[in-house]
C-alpha cells in the first residue's frame, strides 16, 4: 500500500463521495474510481460499501483509515524534521518573563541566541502576571512561581534551573541588632517584605515558608518589620543600607554576597518552589527555533550562574615527617 493509496481512502471518508474526493485531490472522478478500486483488488477486501445514493466505511475500511492518519501524521513529522535540518532557523518567537529575572538574566540570553541565530526575531514581555499563552499568541514563558490553576492541564513545563530564596541583611544591621541563630529569632528583627503575588494566593507577605536543606522539612515562620513594597528592588535597597532582613533570589543579589555588602543568614534554609522553568502552550511538535532556544536557555542556565563562588579550601601544611630533624634557624 502506498502513500497516495493512504490519502485516497482518507479523502473519501473525509468527502463522504468518490466525486468530492477526486475534486479535494484535484483529479478526474474517474481517477479516484480506479485507483480504488485496484486498492481493494490488491488486498483482497472491501474498504467502502457503495449503493447508489450512500457510501460507508466498511470494518476494514475503518482500520485502514485509523492505521492511514498515523500513517501520514508519521510522514508528515518526518518531512518536516528534514526540511528543518536543511533550512536555515527563522521566523518570530514570542515570550513572556517575570520582571527582575527577565530584565537581569534572560534578556542577556536572548540577545545571544538572536546573534547566533540572525534570522530568528524575539519578542519579549516583561510582566508579573502570567499570560493566557494560548489564546495570547505567546510561544512559552521564563517563570519562576508554580502554575497552580486550571491553565496548567493545557501546558507543558521544563525545569530550567534551581532558584534559592535565602536569608541575607547588611553588616551594618548585624553590627547593631545581632546576627540570628534560629529560625525563631527572626520575629525580633526588622524583616523586610516584599507584597508579590498575594492577589493570587502564592505568597503571604507576612509569612516565609523556609525549607531545610537536609530534609526539605517546612517551616512557617511570622515576620514583621517598619518597611515593605510590591518592589524588590526597592527592597534590596533599603536591605543594603542596613535596614533590615530581607528573602531574596540568589540570582538578584550573587554580585552583593560576592562583594560582602550582603551576608547570608541561616543558611542551612531557603524558601523552595521557585526554581526557573520553561512554560509553553501545548501542541504536538513546536517549530524548530522554539525547541533550539529552550535548549539554549536550559544549558545557559544548568549551573545557576548567579551561584555565588564557593572561596577555595585552604591547603593544610605538610606535617614534618618522624625522625627528620628540623633545619637550624
Amino acid at each position: 500500500m502506498e502513500r497516495v493509496d493512504l490519502t485516497l481512502v482518507i479523502a473519501i471518508r473525509q468527502r463522504g463521495s468518490l466525486a468530492a474526493a477526486a475534486d479535494s485531490m484535484g483529479v478526474a472522478p474517474s481517477v479516484v474510481t480506479k485507483r480504488l478500486a485496484a486498492l481493494e483488488a490488491r488486498i483482497g477486501q472491501r474498504l467502502f460499501t457503495r449503493t447508489t445514493r450512500r457510501l460507508s466505511l466498511t470494518a476494514e475500511g475503518e482500520a485502514v483509515c485509523l492505521h492511514a492518519e498515523r500513517l501520514l501524521d508519521g510522514f508528515a513529522v518526518l518531512e518536516a524534521e528534514l526540511n528543518e535540518r536543511q533550512s536555515t532557523v527563522a521566523g518570530s518567537i514570542r515570550l513572556a518573563s517575570t520582571l527582575g529575572f527577565g530584565r537581569r538574566w534572560v534578556g542577556p540570553a536572548l540577545a545571544e541566541f538572536q546573534q547566533l541565530h540572525p534570522a530568528v526575531q524575539v519578542q519579549l514581555q516583561l510582566t508579573e502576571r502570567l499570560p493566557d499563552l494560548g489564546t495570547d499568541g505567546y510561544d512559552g514563558a521564563i517563570w519562576l512561581w508554580p502554575v497552580q490553576d486550571a491553565r496548567a492541564a493545557q501546558w507543558t513545563a521544563r525545569h530550567l534551573a534551581r532558584n534559592q530564596r535565602v536569608l541575607v541583611a547588611a553588616p551594618a544591621y548585624l553590627a547593631e541588632r545581632g546576627t540570628p541563630t534560629i529560625l525563631g529569632e527572626l520575629e525580633n528583627h526588622d524583616c523586610l517584605t516584599v507584597q508579590e503575588n498575594v492577589d493570587t494566593g502564592q505568597q503571604r507577605h507576612d509569612h516565609w515558608a523556609l525549607a531545610h536543606e537536609k530534609d526539605s522539612r517546612l517551616v512557617r515562620v511570622r515576620v514583621r518589620g517598619p518597611l515593605s513594597s510590591n518592589s524588590g528592588e526597592l527592597v534590596r535597597d533599603w536591605c543594603l543600607a542596613g535596614r533590615g532582613i530581607m528573602l531574596r533570589s540568589l540570582w538578584d543579589i550573587a554580585p552583593q554576597l560576592a562583594s560582602g555588602a550582603l551576608v547570608r543568614l541561616l543558611p542551612a534554609y531557603a524558601m523552595p518552589e521557585a526554581d526557573v522553568q520553561w512554560i509553553a502552550p501545548w501542541r504536538p511538535r513546536a517549530p524548530r527555533r522554539t525547541r533550539l532556544l529552550v535548549d539554549f536557555l536550559a544549558e545557559r542556565f544548568r549551573d545557576e550562574p548567579w551561584k555565588p563562588a564557593q572561596p577555595p579550601t585552604p591547603k593544610r601544611a605538610k606535617a614534618p615527617l618522624a625522625g627528620r630533624r628540623a633545619p637550624p634557624g
